[in-house]
């Protein structure tokens, strides 16, 4: 089952906010133009919109006032991937080049602040002072994610906690606040609003988490990237960390990455072998799931709807995701 087919009555209005985003991006300069449009069709899932409008599904559902939440929350994810690129010096994203790798590191951040800086001209169209301040916390710690993990780059003692506390400002805030910036702006009361962030929340978690597993279990092919990219960029992800219990893959670990010269091919596929050797794939199921029950407990909560109906299967297509 493709998670598409969960929410494929709002195709009309997901094919509105994409275009939405196209017009959005199209600035005056033709550089800053030509870098917005490659990215945006390099492709995604668009997953943090279906959250906004499903939790709009809670309430009023207007899809005019759901496309600026909608639009303005994708400029932002799209913002940080291409800062995130230029971080990790990265050339392949979705099977493109990068925009860095297409121009520069220069124009790639100056892209990025061009998106966010679209992002919050089109929030600022809302009367809503509760959408805009949860927006701009959201937008904070995101930003401390990306500081921490830098920070945390090729640090193999740090611990499981750190990597969560990591991953939820990442990934997990921004789908939250997808659910609740939905429901807000619908009139959604309080407590469902509130719940449908503590849904995103943990949905978020699951995520990011099978995504973290992916990089090692998946083609370079279905990844759009090397497989085990994350951890020769020095991102240590739950799999590493469980595995480096191990104290096989704990030495060749730190072996491997010890000295200033380049990571071979081989030198990675040996360290995913050994990886793949251990229960660190298996554990780190474990805990996706655990986050996803949560969703699950969550979503029983809420009143019964077609949006209910939705989040539930994607909670469902997510734990059964292997590529």
């Amino acid at each position: 089952m493709k998670i598409a087919k969960t929410y494929n009555y709002l195709k009309k209005d997901l094919d509105y906010i994409e275009k939405a985003v196209d017009e959005i991006i199209q600035a005056d300069h033709p550089v800053l133009r030509e870098a917005s449009t490659h990215l945006l069709k390099a492709g995604g899932k668009r997953i943090r919109p279906v959250f906004v409008l499903l939790g709009g599904q809670f309430g009023n559902y207007d899809i005019e006032r759901m496309n600026i939440v909608a639009t303005s929350i994708e400029l932002i994810h799209m913002a940080s991937l291409v800062h995130d690129d230029v971080i990790d010096d990265a050339e392949i994203r979705r099977g493109e080049p990068t925009i860095k790798e297409q121009y520069d590191n220069r124009v790639a951040m100056y892209t990025g602040d061009y998106l966010l800086a679209r992002s919050l001209e089109i929030i600022t169209t809302l009367k809503e002072k509760q959408a805009h301040q949860t927006l701009a916390k959201t937008i904070v710690e995101v930003c401390i994610g990306e500081i921490e993990q830098i920070k945390d780059k090729h640090v193999w003692d740090q611990s499981i906690r750190t990597y969560l506390r990591r991953i939820r400002r990442k990934t997990a805030l921004l789908i939250a606040t997808s659910c609740k910036l939905g429901a807000i702006v619908a009139g959604v009361n309080e407590k469902d609003a509130n719940r449908l962030f503590k849904y995103g929340y943990y949905i978020g978690m699951s995520y990011q988490i099978i995504d973290d597993i992916l990089d090692f279990t998946s083609s370079e092919k279905e990844l759009g990237k090397p497989a085990g990219n994350d951890l020769l960029q020095g991102n240590i992800t739950l799999p590493v960390l469980y595995a480096m219990e191990y104290p096989s893959f704990n030495t060749l670990v730190r072996n491997t990455f010890k000295g200033s010269e380049p990571v071979a091919d081989e030198q990675m596929h040996q360290l995913i072998r050994l990886l793949k050797q251990t229960d660190a794939i298996e554990r780190s199921y474990q805990l996706s799931d655990m986050y996803l029950q949560k969703a699950l407990h969550t979503l029983d909560m809420l009143p019964d709807n077609r949006g209910k109906q939705s989040l539930n299967g994607i909670a469902t297509y997510i734990g059964r995701r292997r590529s």
